[in-house]
């Protein structure tokens, strides 16, 4: 697969090592005839190590044959995220290490995500592309400041702040999506 094709949460193999595609940084150069270059910050499955990767877009990426099992998110076991397979309800234990910042999205019950196996091993969690959290703690919004609409930071159910418009408050529930990690609507 060419670098250009891989998107965030695929799982690749580079120098005999198998990663987790965590952030794409498209970088296209100014002068004529240059190559657009993608840079993807990769962690290792399993072990979650750091790895930063900077290919050109035809460059090739092996990407890793693995399963992927619609699962819902059950219960935390002490630092540990368990979810539950849609189809035959087996668990599927994640450590923080797996699941990183993704952390902030994880609600009771969130369903449409995927757990991706190796060898029936969990080393992966793709979320939906957005989930609905709750606004506990925003500032209130600026009576008659000016017409523009200022973000403001709202801290979510889960411990994640985002930006937010000023007519959000607390209380409501919000769309954040997982890819950007920003605001996407009310809910």
């Amino acid at each position: 697969m060419k670098a250009s094709e891989v998107k965030r949460g695929y799982v690749v193999e580079h120098n005999n090592t198998v990663y987790q595609v965590r952030a794409i940084e498209r970088s296209s150069p100014t002068a004529r005839g240059g190559n657009v270059t993608f840079r993807f910050t990769l962690y290792s499955v399993p072990g979650g190590n750091k790895y930063d990767l900077s290919l050109r877009a035809d460059d090739d990426l092996k990407e890793v044959e693995l399963a992927r099992r619609q699962a819902t998110f059950s219960y935390m076991d002490g630092e540990n995220f368990v979810f539950m397979d849609d189809e035959d309800f087996s668990q599927y234990t994640l450590g923080a290490e797996i699941i990183g910042d993704n952390g902030g999205y994880i609600t009771e019950g969130l369903g449409g995500c995927f757990v991706q196996l190796i060898d029936d091993q969990p080393v992966g969690l793709q979320l939906p592309q957005t989930v609905t959290l709750e606004v506990v703690d925003t500032p209130p919004e600026l009576k008659g400041g000016t017409a523009t609409k200022r973000p403001k930071p709202a801290k979510l159910s889960t411990g994640i702040e985002i930006q937010v418009p000023e007519y959000v408050g607390n209380g409501e529930k919000v769309l954040v999506s997982t890819v950007t990690g920003e605001f996407a609507g009310r809910a």
